[in-house]
């Protein structure tokens, strides 16, 4: 019997040694998680099935289980790397196959698929033309190169501060001229888009009245809106606004062709006062914008892939989504750093990073193999003299019954 229980150990050995040496030849694999070969003893059964004191008849290999220990994280020069920090896969499509990994090495294909070297693609919730996401089933996120489109003014908010000292100006005396400095006290200047995103610059005057308003006077590159103030301001003895008439918005002209026109824009003065000090801006915020290319994007610890365009504006691209299970050792493995789900794993349980016990991703990055390599060339040793103890077992067993085949 000790042929077999040598070779038994013979074959774990090199079974252990298999397991080894896959994990030092994938030290350098990104995402790669180390295996651990795990064995049992061995015995006869007895044929009253009660234990006696029999020698056992070897071991075998109990199983191969792989170990998702988290790896060390290394940043790269790529926007598209991401690094899984905590639980989770990535979950990639392949010609409608679902496939997990944990190796972030992601690219653009042709068609602006973020994809893996072998062409997976990385799979999340996609953005329409809005930046808004569609959080139902996962699709394959793609980078959308198109251009953004404009955003016609319809709002500006303004926090001034009117001087209280000025001297009003009488304007049965002195008419408002935009182009008389000496007609108004002061001015502000902003940049509004019209419909098809041309910039206007969008001029307002301030006027003191006897009556103690301030009128507000409007123009569009150049040329006056209306034929008087669109706006009047009242303050209280605190220098706080009390009243603001009209209320109606501003209707701008727009001055490029095919462009919608006139178009308004509502003003909220709200938090503009009138103290003792000069004339300042807290704020003059439009919206709108013009249209923008696509200069870069970014990938938040969320997910998020977040566009920048060349207007200075951002937009939701898509979201990376993970998906983890109850039990990742059971995953089968496929090769190529990737997993398929199966029924030890447990069905894959989907969500936005940092949610629901997911990790966070950190772009920029990778997560390195979480093989010591170290320890695994302490391991090579030791398995190899097991494997040659038990190989001495075996030609020991050959001395003794060469011995019995020599008696006389």
């Amino acid at each position: 019997m000790s042929f077999q229980q040598g070779l038994s150990g013979l074959n774990a050995a090199a079974k252990n040694l298999d397991v080894i040496g896959n994990n030092v030849a994938n030290s350098g694999t990104v995402g790669f998680k180390q295996s651990q070969a795990q064995f049992a003893d061995v015995y006869a059964n007895s044929l009253t099935g009660a234990g006696g004191s029999n020698a056992g008849i070897g071991t075998k290999v109990a199983q191969v289980t792989q170990l998702f220990t988290q790896g060390n994280i290394t940043s790269t020069n790529n926007p598209l790397d991401m690094a899984v920090n905590g639980g989770g896969f990535f979950r990639m499509e392949t010609n409608g196959e679902i496939a997990y990994q944990r190796n972030g090495q992601f690219q653009l294909d042709k068609n602006g698929y973020i994809v893996n070297p072998t062409g997976g693609k990385l799979t999340g919730y996609t953005a329409n033309a809005s930046g808004v996401l569609s959080t139902g089933a996962p699709s394959p996120l793609s980078i959308n190169t198109s251009d953004l489109a404009p955003q016609i003014t319809t709002e500006m908010d303004a926090v001034l501060n009117l001087d209280s000292g000025k001297t009003a100006i009488d304007v049965a005396v002195t008419p408002f001229n935009m182009n008389d400095s000496t007609t108004f006290h002061n001015s502000t200047a902003a940049q509004v888009y019209d419909s098809l995103g041309n910039a206007q610059t969008l001029q307002t005057y301030y006027v003191k009245r006897p009556s103690g308003a301030w009128d507000v006077y409007a123009s569009s590159d150049g040329t006056q809106i209306g034929a008087g103030p669109v706006a009047s301001l009242s303050f209280t003895a605190t220098g706080a606004l009390s009243t603001l008439m009209p209320l109606a918005a501003i209707n701008v002209p727009a001055t490029a062709t095919g462009a919608t026109t006139p178009f308004p824009i509502a003003f909220d003065f709200t938090g503009t006062t009138q103290f003792g000090s000069t004339f300042s801006v807290n704020s003059l915020k439009p919206d709108g914008y013009a249209s923008g290319r696509l200069s870069g994007f970014n990938i938040g610890a969320d997910g998020v892939i977040l566009g920048r365009y060349t207007n200075g504006e951002s937009a939701v691209l898509g979201q990376v989504v993970l998906a983890n299970f109850a039990n990742p050792n059971g995953l089968q493995p496929l090769g190529n750093n990737m997993w398929a789900e199966s029924a030890t794993s447990g069905a894959a349980l989907v969500g936005t990073p940092d949610s629901g016990g997911l990790g966070v991703l950190q772009s920029s990055a990778v997560e390195d193999s979480n093989v010591d390599l170290t320890a695994e060339l302490v391991n090579l040793i030791t398995a190899q003299r097991v494997y040659q103890a038990n190989a001495q077992t075996i030609k020991a067993q050959d001395a003794v019954l060469q011995t019995l085949v020599n008696l006389r």
